[in-house]
């Protein structure tokens, strides 16, 4: 009898009583259904609401508006103030854009401003300024530069170069002392001494007299930028060596990039009514959990006991120097380019789902049902939109379609089946496009696009020496792009064995969990016209000059007799395997089978297959990776053979030790559905959690971190962390990308499609791995 995916090979030896209460393990044939459970339940995770954090960006105008110096809220947390180099500004309830407060239109420089119960106080350059009912007014007593003002115990302080004063029972009174006149910041103690941040160290100032702070065994610097009061009454000092921690006049703690710090550059401390520490540095905005203690705040912190928000994902500018947190949560970070609020929500992964789905459905799909990335013509600003090629658009438009069918298959919703439709007939006509029998353009774009990635161009004898040189196996493609019969659209050739591969896995999600018989049929007739294309031409993909086209090559004199396919032979083994096991499962035609057993038992496609692809730093690529994991499936839930589906587990267990610390649920998933191992459920789930609602691709700088080394692994191509950061720490990347650089991102002129984060999730609820959410 004809196999039907899992439900018809294994659903007799693994009856779905095995898998507990996990969701849609059989659903429309079982492609890629949790195959070989040997009995033991695999645990689910609720999909409960979490805290989801993200930006909202509040330029505040031009020129010298965007430089602010400190924040502070006021009128019950309802308005925003900040102090710029422009003068002072705030942002009143509902209002997006700041306004001059009444009063402030000529005060020019500002440099602090507080919030207590008389008012709001703004520092300028020419003196101090107190708001009360509704007009800024400066305060006659005060003439000079003030820096830096605190209010504790009833009592406001005013310091700059010239002195400081304090403020009690309506009167001014200059106090008296020796200390450095480059005051920044000041706080007070519940003894009422008062504290000074100072260039040239630290200071306390009390009745009993002064005493100062500044050498190396008392502050990791003695140029001090800012101090803050936990609630315990211990002191935090942030400098430019780090934070120090004192207790009763005494450092009892330090901390550094050794200690979890990610930059010591620090320029301001906050501590908001969680107990989270917030820290602004030269790079970004830091938490420290020290005093937190309850869920809501280790939730902001990703449970994680330091966490940093920087890059433009969530800040104007990582110069960050002052933040105000408010009783919603909302920080207000006052940077060198406006302020920034990064806000919180509570969400499902469900909700996210349902958020990353409206993104790629308005700015993603493009005729005729491609799927990628698109670009932005204002960096960051996705109202400017416009649609781009890549490469590889027919292998993300297939895992765009994997994606559809498993939403498909878990809630038969109208849209998803549509959506999987489109893109098959997108994919569909990447085969038709190029009038061949079975070649499959890699993408193709309206014929009057004049922006698109690799150009035509006509190569030299010299050009063609000099990159033949750097790579022997490059290939001269001209033209690179080319019109269709009808002239309506243009279609790359030099398709990759990348390309082959996500539209194999595709078509057998799509024919197993949504495709009727009608369409099956369709699946079926574009699938042998692929394989049969490769297997008669020797196993390669021949591009229309009857040239096998640069990586789409399989062949056993290529991969096992041809020093230059090295690398390859073990990837490229597993690849061939899987597009004929795929069309023998639609077709039940044992000549597929035949063809397999010819490589493998002729020429050892077995024993490549045992190890999956090169691990040394200078041949791996995560490329590879996500290729295996478009690969692996079709072997593990067709495959009836004993011997062989146990040497394509061997070798799904030795892929996924080597990147299993890269913590994704795309590949954790696809190992934990078909083998009944640990596979890290509760890290996969934490990923989908920490993402930011935010795909655009903000260039992300780890480089900097003093709480990490840089490396040159796991690949050797690029600089490295030394360990994972959390994804809210990272850019946003592809599956095919390497989770470990320290540089991602490209300045914010493209936005992900999401599908690299919808595609894991409708895996995981399909695998039962992700519960439903509660209605």
């Amino acid at each position: 009898m004809k196999s039907n995916g899992f439900r018809g090979v294994l659903m007799d030896r693994f009856p779905r009583c095995l898998r507990g209460t996990l969701l849609g393990i059989v659903v429309a044939g079982g492609f890629v259904g949790a195959a070989a459970f040997a009995g033991a339940d695999i645990s689910s995770v609720a999909d409960i609401p979490f805290i989801q954090e993200y930006h909202e960006p509040y330029p505040v105008g031009s020129g010298g508006e965007n430089d602010v110096r400190a924040v502070t809220l006021a009128a019950g947390g309802n308005e925003v103030w900040i102090a710029t180099k422009a003068g002072p500004r705030v942002l009143l309830p509902g209002q997006k854009e700041w306004t001059v407060p009444p009063g402030g239109e000529n005060i020019g420089t500002t440099y602090d401003v507080i919030a207590d119960e008389t008012g709001v106080w703004v520092g300028a350059w020419d003196g101090l300024y107190r708001s009360a009912d509704g007009l800024l007014e400066r305060v006659p007593e005060l003439s000079v530069p003030i820096a830096a003002l605190c209010s504790a115990n009833g009592e406001l302080f005013a310091g700059g170069p010239d002195g400081v004063w304090r403020h009690r029972q309506g009167q001014w009174e200059p106090l008296s002392g020796r200390w450095s006149a480059a005051i920044r910041r000041m706080a007070c103690d519940t003894s009422g001494a008062l504290w000074l941040a100072t260039g040239m160290g630290l200071y306390r100032h009390s009745d009993a007299g002064d005493e100062v702070y500044h050498e190396a065994d008392e502050l990791l610097s003695s140029d001090v930028r800012a101090v803050a009061f936990g609630p315990d009454g211990r002191l935090w000092i942030g400098s430019s060596g780090g934070l120090d921690l004192y207790e009763d006049g005494r450092r009892v703690a330090h901390f550094t990039g050794e200690h979890g710090l990610p930059c010591t550059d620090v320029r301001s401390l906050t501590i908001d009514s969680d107990g989270l520490l917030w820290i602004g540095t030269l790079h970004g905005l830091v938490r420290y959990d020290f005093y937190a203690a309850s869920s809501a705040a280790l939730s902001r912190t990703g449970g994680a006991r330091w966490s940093l928000r920087h890059s433009r994902r969530w800040l104007l500018d990582d110069d960050v120097r002052d933040v105000a947190v408010g009783s919603d949560g909302t920080a207000w970070v006052a940077t060198a380019a406006g302020v920034s609020a990064i806000r919180t929500r509570r969400i499902t992964l469900a909700e996210k789902a349902d958020h990353y789905q409206r993104i790629c459905r308005a700015r993603h799909v493009r005729p005729p049902g491609l799927i990628e990335r698109c670009r932005l013509e204002t960096p960051g600003d996705v109202s400017t939109f416009k649609p781009m090629d890549t490469d590889n658009d027919g292998q993300y438009t297939g895992m765009y379609l994997a994606m559809e069918s498993f939403r498909y298959a878990v809630t038969k919703a109208p849209d998803a089946l549509e959506s999987a439709r489109e893109a098959f007939r997108g994919m569909k006509f990447l085969q038709t496009v190029t009038g061949t029998p079975g070649f499959v353009a890699r993408t193709v774009i309206p014929s009057d696009w004049t922006t698109m990635a690799d150009r035509n161009e006509q190569i030299t004898p010299q050009e063609h020496a000099e990159r033949h040189v750097r790579d022997p196996r490059w290939k001269k493609v001209e033209p690179r792009w080319r019109r269709n019969a009808g002239g309506k659209w243009l279609w790359k050739g030099d398709t990759s064995s990348d390309e082959i591969t996500g539209h194999l896995y595709a078509y057998a999600v799509y024919h197993d969990l949504v495709a009727d018989e009608d369409e099956r049929a369709l699946v079926r007739d574009l699938v042998v016209r692929i394989v049969d294309y490769i297997v008669d031409n020797g196993f390669v993909l021949k591009d229309i000059d009857g040239e096998a086209t640069r990586w789409a090559v399989w062949s056993p004199e290529k991969l096992n007799d041809d020093p230059d396919w090295r690398n390859e032979s073990s990837i490229n083994s597993v690849e061939i395997l899987s597009y004929l096991k795929v069309a023998q499962h639609m077709t039940g035609d044992e000549k597929y089978q035949k063809a397999a057993r010819y490589l493998i038992d002729e020429h050892d496609y077995d024993e490549n297959v045992r190890v999956a692809r090169a691990t040394a730093p200078a041949e791996r690529t995560h490329i590879d990776d996500e290729l295996l994991a478009l690969a692996y499936p079709a072997l593990l839930d067709y495959e009836t053979d004993p011997l062989l589906r146990d040497l394509y587990l061997e070798s799904l267990r030795r892929w996924y030790s080597t990147v299993e610390t890269d913590y994704s649920p795309y590949y954790g998933f696809v190992f934990g559905a078909a083998v009944d191992e640990d596979f890290g459920l509760q890290r996969c789930v934490q990923f989908l959690r920490d993402v930011p609602l935010d795909v655009v691709q903000w260039t992300v700088d780890n480089s900097h971190r003093e709480d990490i080394e840089l490396v040159r692994q796991p690949e050797i191509e690029s600089v490295q962390t030394d360990r994972l950061l959390p994804a809210s720490e990272r850019g946003i990347i592809r599956w095919d990308c390497n989770p470990w650089a320290a540089v991602q991102g490209g300045g914010g002129t493209a936005e992900s499609s999401t599908v690299f984060w919808l595609l894991p999730y409708w895996m995981g609820r399909y695998h039962g791995f992700i519960e439903a959410p509660e209605k």
